[in-house]
C-alpha cells in the first residue's frame, strides 16, 4: 500500500519550482485531453499556448487579462499571508466597477473627461471595493462571522446590483431597453499604452501593485507583523501585534485592488457597464495568488499563465470548435496539479505491505 509520510525537511527549492512543474502538468493532462476528443494534441497546444504569444496583437490582448488579475491577486495574497481568506473578490470587483461607472456616468456629458476625472473614478472604484470588503470584516471582527462564506455570498449580492442597476437607474435611455449603460466617451476611457493595440494603463498599475505589495510585505514593519500575524497568530498575539489590525488591513487591501481591477475593466476594454463585468477574475485570482506563492511578484508569471489560459481558451473555441468550458477546465487542471506537487514537495510515497 502506497503511504504518504513527512519529509523531514521539505526542499525550498522545489517550493519555487512546483509552479512550473503545474504548468507542464497542466500541458501533459491537455494532451491527454485533446486526444481523447479527437483533435491533434500538440496543434491544439500551440492554439493555447503559443497562438497568442506570437505577435505584437497578440501580447497586447494577453496584457489586458493580466492587469485584472495581476491586480486583484496581488491584493489576495497579501490578505492571505494574513491568514484571513477573501474568496469575495469577484463581488469587490462588481462593486468597484459600479462605483466608477456611477462617476463617469454623473459627469460625462460626451466631452472630454482628462487625467483628473479619470483618476476620480479610479479612486471611486478603489472606494467601492474596500466598502464591500469591509463588510465581510467588521462581521468577522464583531461577529466571528466566517469571511469564506461571507466574503462568497456577498459576490452574489453584488452581481444582483449590478443587474438591478443596469436594469433601471443606470440604463442607457437610448440602448432599446438593453440592460447596460451608455457607452463612456473617449475621454473617460484609460489611456492607451501600445498605440495601434488595446493594451491600457491598467497593466502599469498592475505591475505597480505587485511592487508596492512587495515592498510593503518584505521592507515594512507593518507587513512583518501581517505576515507574523498569519504564520504564527499565538506568536503574534504574544508580540502584542494586532490580529484584528491585520485582518482589516488584510480585507481592504485586497477589496480596493479587486475594486481598481473593476473600474479599469469598465474604463478599459468594456466601455460601459453591463450585466457581466468579468469572466470570473476574482474567482481565477484566487488561483493565480497560490500559484504565484503568495508573492506579490510570483504572481506576476501566475497571472501571466492565467491570461493565456482566458485567451487560449478563446481562441480553442473559435478554432477547434472546443466548448466555452475548455478554459475553466485547463484552471482546474492547473490548480489540482499544483496541490499534487505541494503535497509531494511536503509528503514522500512509501510502499508498505
Amino acid at each position: 500500500m502506497l503511504r504518504l509520510e513527512p519529509r523531514a525537511k521539505p526542499s525550498l527549492l522545489m517550493a519555487w519550482i512546483s509552479p512550473v512543474l503545474a504548468v507542464v502538468l497542466t500541458m501533459a493532462c491537455g494532451v491527454l485531453l485533446f486526444l481523447a476528443v479527437g483533435k491533434d494534441p500538440f496543434a491544439s497546444l500551440a492554439v493555447f499556448f503559443w497562438e497568442p504569444i506570437n505577435d505584437l496583437h497578440g501580447w497586447s490582448e494577453v496584457g489586458i487579462k493580466v492587469a485584472p488579475l495581476l491586480l486583484i491577486s496581488v491584493g489576495l495574497a497579501i490578505c492571505f499571508r494574513a491568514n484571513v481568506f477573501n474568496i469575495g473578490a469577484e463581488g469587490q470587483l462588481v462593486t468597484g466597477a459600479i462605483a466608477a461607472g456611477a462617476v463617469v456616468l454623473y459627469f460625462d456629458d460626451g466631452g472630454n473627461g482628462g487625467f483628473w476625472l479619470i483618476s476620480i473614478a479610479l479612486l471611486a472604484g478603489v472606494a467601492g471595493g474596500m466598502l464591500w470588503a469591509s463588510i465581510t470584516a467588521w462581521l468577522r471582527d464583531q461577529f466571528n462571522a466566517n469571511e469564506i462564506l461571507v466574503s462568497l455570498m456577498l459576490v452574489y449580492v453584488a452581481e444582483l446590483l449590478l443587474s438591478y442597476l443596469v436594469h433601471g437607474v443606470l440604463m442607457d435611455p437610448d440602448g432599446f431597453g438593453f440592460p447596460q449603460s451608455r457607452l463612456f466617451s473617449e475621454g473617460f476611457l484609460l489611456p492607451i499604452v501600445l498605440p495601434g493595440t488595446r493594451l491600457h494603463i491598467g497593466i502599469v498599475l498592475a505591475v505597480l501593485a505587485a511592487l508596492l505589495g512587495w515592498l510593503y510585505l518584505a521592507r515594512s514593519f507593518s507587513g512583518f507583523k501581517l505576515r507574523v500575524g498569519g504564520l504564527a497568530p499565538l506568536a503574534a498575539r504574544y508580540a502584542g501585534f494586532s490580529s484584528r489590525r491585520s485582518l482589516w488591513t488584510g480585507m481592504l487591501v485586497s477589496g480596493g485592488l479587486a475594486g481598481l481591477a473593476g473600474a479599469c475593466e469598465i474604463m478599459g476594454p468594456v466601455g460601459q457597464l453591463t450585466p457581466s463585468i468579468s469572466p470570473g477574475y476574482g474567482f481565477a485570482a484566487i488561483i493565480v495568488a497560490f500559484v504565484g506563492r503568495l508573492h506579490p511578484i510570483g504572481v506576476i508569471f501566475s497571472s501571466f499563465i492565467m491570461a493565456l489560459l482566458y485567451i487560449g481558451g478563446e481562441l480553442s473555441q473559435s478554432r477547434l470548435g472546443m466548448p466555452s468550458a475548455i478554459t475553466g477546465i485547463f484552471q482546474g487542471i492547473l490548480l489540482f496539479s499544483l496541490l499534487i506537487c505541494d503535497v509531494l514537495i511536503q509528503n514522500k510515497l512509501r510502499w508498505r505491505k
